[in-house]
């Protein structure tokens, strides 16, 4: 029943939403290489033979799959791929990997990802490219959830990199109930997240949109979480509290420094 590719502490936020700086030609070339080197690792560590892996969405897991595409072809690996995203699937389909879903495939041995930002316990936020309640399904799913990022997504306190605030995935009717919901009882601010290629608000793989929460202090991450999810509307947040137990983050030197919890 599997199906086979064939397609080739406290702290300002100033009130602004900035994600990470700008970077420079060679500075990009150092970041996706330490995507790769972190991608790479992940991969060599944790696949072995007649895994079930998950694979998420973004930048990194791209290099994650260009891995786990050269192992299956070099060494035979038999490996099922689940996908989080369309994006996911596209990228399993072209690498030639065997694609599977959680219908037919519903437990897994490891899932890796990327994250927006991790801090020193490896609560994540995840969801900047709107894919999040699908990667943590497949994620809780693993009995093994593993991050790859760059050295920009390592923060000691969530909000010190990354500034465009929590995902929050909405039924539509309900975004404005949830977005003052969230501003009256944790303050911040929450805003609806607007396509850039399309007029209007996103919306995600599942018919739903996004609000970003923008928070301006530390918080309990899971009371929040839990305290978000109780919104009525609210599907799911882009908090990964307790979820992943160990994080590669490729370096600007060229090493890759490993988290686990």
């Amino acid at each position: 029943q599997n199906l086979k590719g064939k397609i080739g502490g406290t702290f300002s936020l100033s009130g602004v939403q900035r994600s990470h700086r700008a970077v420079p030609g060679s500075a990009m070339d150092q970041v996706e290489s330490s995507k790769k080197a972190a991608a790479y690792k992940a991969v060599d560590n944790h696949v072995k033979d007649a895994y079930r892996v998950g694979i998420g969405s973004g930048s990194t897991v791209v290099y994650a799959v260009e891995r786990l595409a050269q192992r299956v072809h070099k060494e035979g690996l038999k490996v099922l791929c689940i996908p989080t995203s369309f994006q996911a699937r596209q990228l399993i389909i072209n690498h030639d990997l065997e694609l599977s879903d959680l219908e037919i495939t519903p437990q897994l041995d490891v899932a890796i990802d990327g994250a927006d930002e991790a801090d020193a316990k490896l609560t994540l936020i995840k969801g900047g490219g709107g894919c999040h309640l699908q990667e943590k399904i497949v994620a809780a799913a693993a009995k093994l959830f593993i991050v790859v990022a760059d050295y920009r997504k390592d923060s000691t306190a969530l909000g010190e990199q990354w500034t465009k605030g929590i995902p929050i995935e909405v039924v539509p009717m309900a975004y404005r109930t949830v977005q003052l919901k969230i501003e009256l009882e944790l303050g911040g601010k929450a805003v609806l997240r607007q396509a850039k290629a399309k007029a209007g608000p996103v919306v995600t793989d599942n018919g739903n949109f996004i609000v970003d929460w923008v928070f301006d202090r530390t918080y309990d991450w899971q009371k929040v979480n839990q305290q978000i999810k109780m919104i009525p509307g609210v599907v799911e947040t882009g908090l990964f509290v307790g979820m992943a137990k160990i994080a590669y983050f490729g370096m600007e030197d060229g090493s890759v420094k490993e988290r686990e919890v």
